[in-house]
Parts: structure tokens; C-alpha cells; sequence
């Protein structure tokens, strides 16, 4: 079973959010366990850039693994403020430490929005 950490939120697209999803707070985004093994070894990350203007629910990027290339979508909508460079020389780390090292951007929110406590993930992928 994929861990879910309790202080994080979610998005039905299998993104975890960690911070205030308050406007005008930066937040961290990545993907879940649950959605890393599911990809298989993540090979290529496609970064959104800084700068860029994301919309929650839509399509920021891209994750190419071993088994399939994979959308990444926004969990919130804002401007992306960084943007983890590590994965481009070692996308594994998504697969390795998704909630910590294989973290992808940080987002400065523009409009709150309401996401998935770990309980409601839980049941989501069940």
C-alpha cells in the first residue's frame, strides 16, 4: 500500500499539495506514491517553466517513465515560482522520494481552492 502522509492535500489527479492553498501562498506540488508506482520508473520530467501561469485541472507538464508517458496537471492555479531542476538529470527521484526530493514546482497560489485530505485520497484510490 502506497503511504499518504496525513499533513498533505491531494487532487483526484494524484497530486499532493503542501502548504496554505490560501492566494498568496506558495505552495510545493509533486505526484503521490500511489501515482509514481502506477507510472513505473519515471525516465524524463517535461518542468513547467518559472514564471508560467498554471490553472488547477489542467495540464502543466509531462512525466515519461518506463511504462507510459503521463499529463501533469495542476492541483491549484497560480505562478509558478521554482521548479525542481534535480529532476532533470535524476527523474528518479519521483519514484525514490516522491513527498521529498521528487517534489516538481512550487506554485504562488492566485485562488484557493478545496482538495483532498489523506482520508479522502485514501478512499479515492481504493
Amino acid at each position: 500500500m502506497s503511504s499518504i502522509p496525513a499533513d498533505l492535500l491531494y487532487s483526484a489527479e494524484h497530486e499532493w499539495v503542501s502548504g496554505d492553498v490560501e492566494p498568496g501562498s506558495v505552495v510545493t506540488v509533486g505526484i503521490t506514491e500511489h501515482a509514481a508506482n502506477a507510472l513505473g520508473d519515471v525516465v524524463f520530467v517535461e518542468l513547467p517553466s518559472v514564471g508560467d501561469e498554471v490553472t488547477a485541472g489542467e495540464v502543466c507538464g509531462e512525466l515519461e517513465s518506463s511504462k507510459a508517458v503521463s499529463e501533469l496537471y495542476s492541483p491549484v492555479s497560480g505562478i509558478v515560482t521554482a521548479v525542481n531542476e534535480a529532476l532533470n538529470s535524476s527523474p528518479a527521484a519521483i519514484n525514490d522520494e516522491p513527498y521529498d526530493g521528487g517534489w516538481i514546482f512550487k506554485v504562488d497560489v492566485s485562488e484557493g481552492i478545496e482538495l483532498l485530505d489523506s482520508e479522502a485520497y485514501a478512499d479515492h484510490i481504493a
